[in-house]
């Protein structure tokens, strides 16, 4: 596959969420006034090069790279130019024009290796959690992994049997800190250890496992955590 086409379905996965729902800047409140939506942008393709996001020829997320996000980025309802370059460059290799409707937040993902990439797009209910409660999802985005399980070390499973591109919805969870592991489904097999994640109480959660099993440096087998609010 051709460097151009690498960016352009990575692009066409932004322009299409672009499309649908738009964006939201403040990662502090990123629900979305009704007249503007919001959204986030994931790098979850291990071995995928970077992408720099232009929305009115003004720059919304730059250098985007593995696995980092835009945070929520915020635009209001009608038509908006959105262009793709490539990072640190003005080599645009997208340049549409994108209608956006508001009052709706979503995440999406640039999913599996870069020969075969493609879009993850899922929305997100950004409801306040209960008091003492945080809200969790985890999303499966190891290309190469087998279906897992999310458990407590030593202890019961929290999210159960999610394959490749799979997730759960957020899920209440008491606030306090979590020494969690990822295990081959429906086993006690551990491929991967969690510990210390600390859910602080009326916070929303993303979890997503990343990389490759067997891949080395940046492309390991781990897990990202992202702060939805």
């Amino acid at each position: 596959m051709s460097l151009f086409k690498r960016y352009a379905l990575i692009a066409v996965a932004l322009v299409a969420a672009l499309g649908a729902t738009g964006c939201n800047d403040d990662n502090k409140n990123p629900v979305a006034p009704a007249a503007s939506a919001s959204v986030m942008a994931i790098h979850a393709s291990p071995d995928a090069p970077a992408v720099d996001l232009l929305v009115d020829n003004v720059i919304a997320g730059t250098g985007l790279a593995f696995p980092n996000n835009t945070g929520y980025l915020n635009v209001s309802a009608g038509s908006h130019n959105v262009k793709v370059n490539v990072t640190g460059t003005s080599t645009t290799v997208i340049n549409a024009n994108v209608s956006v409707t508001g009052g709706m937040s979503y995440s999406v993902f640039a999913v599996d290796s870069v020969a075969v990439i493609s879009a993850l797009v899922l929305a997100d209910d950004l409801t306040t959690p209960a008091a003492g409660k945080a809200h969790v999802r985890f999303v499966h985005l190891s290309p190469n992994a087998p279906a897992v399980d999310i458990a407590v070390q030593g202890g019961g499973v929290v999210f159960a049997n999610k394959a490749f591109k799979e997730y759960t919805a957020f899920t209440p969870l008491d606030a306090g800190t979590y020494d969690l592991e990822v295990r081959l489904a429906g086993t006690s097999s551990v491929v991967l250890p969690l510990s210390g994640i600390t859910l602080q109480a009326g916070k929303i959660y993303t979890v997503f496992a990343k990389g490759f099993v067997g891949g080395t440096g940046a492309q390991d087998l781990g897990a990202e955590i992202i702060v939805n609010n």
